[in-house]
């Protein structure tokens, strides 16, 4: 028993020296900025029906989920923030059935600026996919989100969403 118990104790030292150190990302305080948002927020459509949308910091804090939930979807939608080397990404998985894949282009002490670079499940690029994303920060509780839809290759429609910090 005390054989099993030292062999034990040994891998899990070793587990621990093994796992590779995260390298430090030139995205990481954009990164913060967007786990900053952990919690529940409310707001508005851009036709003034009500939406909520959820942030969770997950997976040993590598990602943030994004949950959006507002009646014109019939469901939720999803998106994953995380960083990639000195980049951070995001992947979109809409409810038009596709999952683009976003860079971040911009960021300042107030806003965080993504544009597409990549699909899955998109035939073309000139079929509908959310193609920007622009989150500003009024406050540390005050959010607005502007999603962009392209389709044919022109901005068709802009989706606003003002939301608050519910919790």
């Amino acid at each position: 028993m005390r054989k099993w118990f030292v062999v034990l104790s040994v891998v899990a030292l070793a587990t621990q020296f093994l796992q590779a150190a995260p390298r430090d990302s030139k995205s990481q305080p954009a990164f913060d900025k967007m786990k900053s948002l952990e919690g529940v927020w409310e707001g508005t459509t851009p036709d003034g029906k009500p939406m909520r949308i959820s942030y969770k910091v997950v997976s040993e804090r590598s990602a943030v989920m994004e949950t959006i939930d507002h009646d014109s979807t019939g469901g939720f939608m999803v998106t994953m923030y995380h960083l990639d080397g000195d980049h951070l990404m995001m992947t979109h998985y809409c409810s038009a059935g596709n999952q683009p894949r976003m860079r971040l282009v911009r960021s300042t002490p107030t806003s965080l600026a993504f544009e597409m670079f990549d699909a899955t499940n998109l035939a073309s690029k000139d079929d509908l996919h959310m193609h920007n994303l622009i989150i500003t920060w009024a406050d540390k509780d005050h959010i607005t989100e502007d999603w962009t839809m392209r389709v044919k290759g022109k901005d068709a429609h802009h989706g606003l969403f003002k939301l608050a910090r519910k919790r």
